[in-house]
């Protein structure tokens, strides 16, 4: 019989502590439920990376451990992307976050949808409890975002008075996440030799936010663009009967 996480208080009402978990407590390994998902949240904090966005004192991670003892009992959640705007401590082995104890709460949890039972929309009360419930009611995560890479589908939702409302995108189909300063959407192409959707960034002027290789390609089409109009103008100085390595100097 599942143990209730109201067994000692009303259903209305239950006892949140932000406690630091015992120093011979081992996290279990939850697994990645396929290869895509390690490559989706490596892909958003990437982009984050190379921008400049990213400051000591955030914490961006993915199937990592989020802390809160309800009714005396440990409930641990880890999600498919979580981003925490400031630590009281810049630890670079972290294993797990306790909320509150150890900094601020998650802005955002991200959850990406694959063949499972669901859970990322469970709002079961019981231990352990689901979590929707987890993040809306214990942690009370500003936003909460499920994204079904297959099809593409991203939901928003937002938390008001209590609880998470759903989102509608702009006309350019993103969210704008003003904590962060930044766009959220979906984007479509490849990357790895994974070709399908892609939750990507966009900065408050429209500008996407670029992974390393797309950086490194503009970076080459740049350069290719000042070889082209240096060949153009020595073409055109020669042309004009100038010699370009005999030109006067001021």
């Amino acid at each position: 019989m599942a143990t209730q996480l109201s067994q000692t208080k009303p259903q209305t009402e239950l006892n949140i502590k932000w406690e630091a978990l015992p120093q011979d407590f081992k996290l279990e390994d939850e697994p990645v439920e396929n290869t895509g998902q390690p490559i989706l949240a490596g892909a958003l904090r990437e982009s984050l990376e190379i921008s400049g966005f990213i400051q000591p004192q955030m914490l961006i991670a993915s199937n990592f451990g989020l802390c809160a003892t309800i009714n005396e009992q440990l409930v641990i959640k880890a999600p498919d992307w979580v981003y925490v705007p400031s630590v009281k401590e810049v630890i670079s082995n972290r294993k797990s976050y306790t909320p509150i104890l150890e900094g601020e709460v998650p802005i955002i949890v991200m959850e990406f949808l694959s063949d499972n039972d669901g859970g990322e929309y469970s709002v079961k009360r019981t231990y352990p409890p689901g979590r929707w419930f987890f993040y809306e009611q214990i942690l009370q995560v500003p936003i909460y975002i499920i994204f079904e890479p297959i099809s593409g589908l991203l939901e928003y939702y937002q938390l008001e008075n209590g609880r998470y409302e759903l989102k509608l995108p702009d006309e350019n189909g993103r969210h704008w996440v003003d904590a962060m300063g930044l766009y959220l959407g979906t984007w479509q192409g490849t990357k790895e030799a994974h070709t399908g959707y892609w939750l990507r960034w966009w900065d408050q002027n429209g500008n996407l936010l670029p992974w390393a290789v797309e950086k490194i390609e503009q970076e080459r089409q740049r350069a290719e663009q000042e070889k082209q109009e240096k060949e153009r103008l020595l073409a055109y100085l020669i042309s004009q009967g100038i010699d370009p390595n005999n030109l006067p100097t001021q």
